[in-house]
């Protein structure tokens, strides 16, 4: 039934740096000199997207092969890639311009300065038919907290433990400061045009929210679901189980919306599941697996990795007809091991420095690019 995945693809954002763990911007250079990448508006990171691919096997040589022509790049100027989502040895006090001359990043520099300099994954689901997409907007938009509490890797900043988890997602401004959950495609698209009139977005790609609508021709012409809320996920199964849950529960409300929903099956409003979402994002972000977090079906409380089981034990029926069991067992580790935030802070209480489990880090983001030793029979994937 692997006919029926959805198309899936990933927008990666890194940082580079030193081996030592501090950035130094490179970006606007190897958009120069090298294909594929493109730079953002502080130019100590960059970016690369993976073409859309609907199976699995594939993904995991799409997402490192950009990573290893980049490093290799990097090597000839002493430098490195850098995990983690802010600025966590570098000055979050000073915008770094990779393009002076770009009008829309004087506007980005001056209305956010260095709040926007963080490093994420977006996750991509291809939905074409309009009524479909908006619903699973609004269910994924209600669960988001829970992709953001599996993917937390941003604890640091400025050499400093912040005290949250995801301090990427606490400081990035979401714009507008208030978004619906869209009814459906035509309130999208009348609700952007107000948005822009009223200059809350410049544009239409200036809609920074934890999942939202995207396509060749925003707001009417959409195919696909754009999670945006995970920080940076380096090691690629990781990342691949997070996107097997996200599509296994797009894949749920595809199949039957009556029981998933909650423009229906919730018994708060929309706008109280705007708030609830909201509040669920900041409470993954503070303590990411340790949060406790309120139900989009009724608001009770419960804690997320509860809530991340009965989810995950919710989905398996519909993963073993698709053949995405397997895709999944890396959630069993993030569950009992934590997410990398969690695991670099416990390098913290027991006695490391920001810097030692930075470095640490570097060296195991570097690993995961090697090939990997082929079975019998197999071919390596290198």
């Amino acid at each position: 039934m692997t006919n029926n995945r959805l198309l899936k693809g990933f927008e990666v954002e890194l940082f580079t740096g030193r081996r030592d763990g501090r950035n130094v911007g490179i970006a606007a250079i190897a958009k120069q000199e090298l294909e594929g990448f493109v730079t953002e508006p502080d130019h100590r990171n960059l970016e690369y997207v993976t073409a859309p691919e609907s199976n699995y096997g594939p993904l995991t040589e799409a997402l490192l092969a950009p990573r290893r022509s980049l490093r290799t790049w990097l090597q000839s100027r002493d430098l490195t890639l850098l995990p983690g989502s802010t600025l966590s040895l570098g000055d979050a006090t000073r915008f770094e311009r990779s393009d002076p001359s770009n009008p829309y990043h004087d506007l980005i520099e001056a209305t956010y300065g260095t709040d926007v300099v963080t490093a994420s994954i977006h996750i991509n689901l291809g939905i074409e038919n309009p009524e479909e997409l908006f619903q699973a907007l609004r269910l994924v938009r209600c669960e988001a907290a829970l992709m953001l509490a599996l993917s937390a890797s941003s604890p640091f900043l400025n050499g400093e433990v912040t005290g949250a988890h995801s301090q990427r997602w606490l400081q990035f401004p979401l714009t507008p400061a208030r978004v619906p959950l869209f009814v459906d495609h035509q309130h999208f698209i009348r609700w952007t045009e107000e948005q822009i009139a009223a200059g809350t977005m410049h544009n239409v790609r200036h809609l920074w929210t934890s999942v939202r609508p995207n396509g060749p021709e925003r707001p009417h012409q959409l195919n696909r679901l754009e999670l945006r809320i995970c920080d940076l996920i380096t090691d690629p199964a990781h990342l691949l189980a997070i996107t097997s849950l996200l599509e296994l529960r797009v894949q749920q409300i595809l199949r039957d919306p009556s029981a998933h929903d909650p423009m229906t099956r919730s018994a708060l409003s929309l706008d109280e599941l705007e708030q609830l979402s909201l509040n669920n994002d900041r409470a993954a972000a503070q303590t990411s697996l340790e949060a406790t977090l309120h139900h989009w079906e009724d608001g009770r409380p419960l804690q997320c990795r509860d809530w991340l089981l009965m989810v995950m034990e919710s989905v398996e029926p519909l993963a073993a007809e698709l053949d995405l069991s397997e895709q999944l067992q890396p959630l069993a580790t993030i569950l009992d091991q934590g997410n990398q935030a969690m695991r670099w802070l416990a390098g913290i209480r027991d006695g490391g420095t920001v810097q030692t489990v930075l470095s640490n880090s570097i060296k195991a983001m570097e690993a995961e690019e090697s090939p990997r030793v082929s079975a019998p029979g197999h071919h390596a994937l290198g």
